[in-house]
């Protein structure tokens, strides 16, 4: 198995975090990954939110969803970043989506968000994806201009406890050839 099915196959979402900060340089080679996302039509429409500081990090606490299994992690790893995109650039040509399904940044945030937490697993640091939280307040929170939506916060930091892996489907449950 070569290094990349290794790291897909590896990769667990981490709930649990050291008390340790996250290098600068490691922090940055995370960011490196969503940079060299693909995305349509080379529009990269992502922007991070790097947030360290706790205040910041207890107010969007407040926001997660009822029974979050992520609401500690938002507090407990050093580093959360906020994944946000670019409205009305992904899926556009002159102003006018192209798309059957309109805006593609949820797509193109999507595949950035995939390489960060792979990026992140490979240098030995934990991720989880947060999708269940008040998206407005915390956009508030982030101070998120107009255009713009907020789609997940990643805690970001060393695990400190990585669970198995959940059962997954076998490929002949989801592959179809030639025909659905």
């Amino acid at each position: 198995m070569g290094e990349l099915m290794k790291a897909i196959k590896d990769r667990r979402s981490i709930r649990k975090y050291e008390d340790k900060m996250v290098p600068e340089e490691l922090l940055n080679q995370v960011l490196e990954a969503v940079q060299w996302a693909p995305s349509w039509a080379n529009t990269q429409c992502w922007e991070i939110v790097v947030i360290k500081e706790s205040a910041t990090k207890q107010k969007l606490q407040e926001t997660m969803g009822k029974g979050n299994p992520a609401t500690k992690a938002i507090v407990d790893a050093p580093v959360l970043l906020a994944v946000c995109g670019k409205l009305k650039s992904s899926g556009f040509y002159k102003d006018q989506v192209t798309t059957k399904f309109g805006d593609w940044f949820l797509f193109d945030l999507g595949i950035a968000t995939q390489n960060l937490c792979l990026a992140a697993h490979d240098l030995g640091l934990g991720t989880v994806i947060v999708g269940l939280f008040d998206h407005a307040k915390a956009a508030q929170i982030v101070g998120l201009p107009e255009g713009y939506e907020l789609v997940t916060l990643i805690p970001l930091g060393y695990p400190a406890k990585i669970s198995s892996a959940p059962k997954r489907r076998e490929i002949r449950e989801f592959s179809h050839y030639e025909k659905f």
